[in-house]
């Protein structure tokens, strides 16, 4: 299986989980637009004012997606 990288999008403050949430719609369109082999997307609420939104790339895919979309950062997938 090759190595798959989960790209993360950091938002804070008190809108914090509703832009994220937001902006989880806007890489599910991207996945569908760029036909990308991973369907993965989260929000995660890390606490009342930081979440986090991700999006989980294969390893061949990483560098043309976060290039196009300019994720905070990234770490390995694991599941």
């Amino acid at each position: 299986m090759e190595k798959q990288l989960k790209l993360i999008w950091d938002f804070r403050g008190p809108d914090a989980q509703k832009t994220a949430e937001h902006h989880e719609i806007h890489l599910k369109e991207f996945i569908q637009m760029e036909n990308l082999k991973n369907q993965i997307t989260g929000v995660e609420k890390v606490s009342d004012v930081y979440t986090i939104v991700y999006l989980v790339v294969n390893e061949n895919e990483m560098i043309s997606v976060r290039d196009r979309l300019l994720p905070h950062r990234g770490e390995w997938y694991e599941v």
